[in-house]
């Protein structure tokens, strides 16, 4: 059963544009080109600027930890570092009920 990955991250409105820029050009490609990646996703609320949500769906948890211990996901962090967050970012998952 798939698995449906959400980070939740908020940045300063300032930083919306180069948030929207480093998941475009950087991230979403490293992502979406690992072995049991089947989408990759940035939501951007309507109602609150800053808050965005990386909506990924996986084939299965092997396939995220294999992700969490690649090179590719230490690049993404070091990407993601970059932009001030204004808290922590969360990670949840969820499958399919």
């Amino acid at each position: 059963m798939s698995i449906v990955r959400l980070i939740f991250v908020k940045v300063s409105a300032a930083d919306v544009p180069e948030a929207e820029r480093l998941w475009k050009e950087e991230c979403a490609p490293l992502m979406i080109k690992q072995k049991g990646c089947l989408s990759e996703e940035l939501l951007k609320s309507i109602d609150v600027p800053g808050e965005f949500i990386s909506y990924a769906v996986w084939e299965n948890q092997k396939s995220i930890d294999r992700y969490l211990a690649s090179t590719d996901h230490q690049e993404i962090k070091k990407h993601a570092r970059g932009l001030k967050s204004k808290q922590v970012p969360e990670v949840k998952a969820y499958t399919l009920v």
